[in-house]
């Protein structure tokens, strides 16, 4: 560009040592970029599902690390558009998932939070008005320029995106499951034609998906054939959902019990409850999304989480304040206690408080379960059978936490 500004040696050297503190940005600066990138009203949609808020997060930051380096390797020149794989990834993702270029608000939200962040760096490297002045004039126009030609990048990708998805088998395939979902009018008969399965009958739908990003789509293969072994048929439904995501259903009345994925720990695989002809097609979906969320929400380390499974947790974390105030006055110490103690009280509670049954489950002698119940008691704000019910759901709540041991 003929017309770019050609800076002083010095405010090239302000701007270099400006971006070398940017580059190492600590992690408040961090999460208020990723707050307000997906805090918008227009951003709800992808706020809402954890594969595009994932991807949302790592392109914002990682749009705002290029800038900083551009920026420490020739500062003060035009910054090249960052088209990393995971950034195309998003494009992909946001078209698949029916969102246009106003989910691309992300990027202007994170950019003023960036700039003000910026700012302050900037009034910490001269006291010069006219050096300020300069610096700042130079940085407005170098972050905006990047930001204005990413945006332009990104919608011409969703274009080229979108019409690839007009083409072809799968793309007839998203859009029939898009209009069952959405309860449209559309036959029976020519549904099933076009998808390939059976809409009549029973139906188990599962979310699976990777946080690893781009190059994912292996494992989630991988993983989508153990379920689909895991149960009584061979025949599924998938859809490409984004690069990261598959939406699967199965034609089998009860959730398969997958023996481990451990193979594959990046992906996770939410299932919905079973259900019964188009009705239950569409609820079992549904269920297994509200799944996803709560997982990702709470940075959950299970890799499998069945709907059934995590609906009082759902319901008992919707207050996050309240439900640290829950857990702590329900549990006091016993909260970072020794994992066998943990588990003993939640087998114990399991087994209707039989300690009998609760050593065979735990393959463990009666007087060790009794020892540890009693251990249990001290480290609790008020003994188990006084408690129990609050105990036994404060336990399940840890059980999807990261720090759950």
């Amino acid at each position: 560009m003929s017309d770019w500004p050609r800076p002083s040696e010095r405010i090239r050297e302000l701007l270099r040592r400006g971006a070398e503190t940017a580059l190492n940005p600590p992690d408040e600066w961090i999460e208020e970029m990723h707050a307000a990138a997906l805090g918008g009203v227009r951003m709800t949609m992808v706020a809402d599902d954890p594969v595009l808020a994932e991807g949302a997060r790592r392109t914002n930051l990682a749009n705002m690390l290029h800038w900083a380096a551009a920026n420490i390797h020739e500062p003060g020149r035009r910054v090249p558009v960052n088209l990393t794989a995971d950034i195309l990834d998003t494009a992909r993702d946001l078209v698949r998932r029916g969102l246009g270029e106003s989910s691309l608000d992300s990027y202007r939200t994170a950019q003023t939070v960036a700039w003000r962040r910026w700012m302050d760096i900037c009034f910490g490297l001269t006291d010069d008005p006219a050096e300020l002045r300069e610096l700042l004039e130079l940085s407005s126009l170098s972050i905006s320029t990047f930001i204005d030609d990413t945006v332009a990048a990104m919608s011409a990708r969703m274009e080229v995106e979108r019409a690839d998805l007009t083409r072809g088998t799968h793309a007839e395939r998203r859009a029939t499951v898009a209009l069952l979902l959405e309860g449209a009018p559309i036959p029976a008969s020519r549904a099933q034609t076009q998808l390939g399965y059976r809409l009549g009958g029973p139906h188990t739908a599962a979310v699976i998906w990777s946080d690893a990003g781009s190059g994912a789509a292996h494992d989630l293969e991988a993983v989508a054939d153990a379920v689909t072994k895991a149960t009584d048929h061979r025949e599924r439904l998938t859809v490409v959902a984004s690069a990261a995501t598959l939406w699967i259903w199965l034609p089998t009345r009860s959730v398969p019990t997958i023996r481990t994925i451990s193979d594959h720990p990046r992906v996770r695989v939410a299932f919905g409850r079973p259900g019964h002809d188009l009705d239950g097609f569409r609820r079992s979906h549904f269920q297994a999304l509200a799944t996803q969320r709560l997982v990702a929400q709470l940075a959950s380390p299970q890799q499998v989480a069945r709907h059934e499974d995590v609906r009082l947790v759902a319901l008992l974390t919707t207050d996050p304040t309240a439900t640290e105030e829950f857990l702590t006055d329900t549990l006091g110490d016993l909260a970072a206690a020794d994992i066998d103690v943990i588990e003993t009280v939640r087998t114990w509670i399991a087994e209707q408080c039989n300690t009998s049954r609760t050593a065979e489950r735990l393959y463990a002698h009666r007087n060790t379960v009794i020892r540890r119940l009693a251990r249990a008691d001290e480290l609790l704000p008020r003994p188990i059978g006084e408690n129990l019910v609050d105990v036994a759901a404060a336990l399940e709540i840890l059980r999807w936490r990261p720090n759950d041991r």
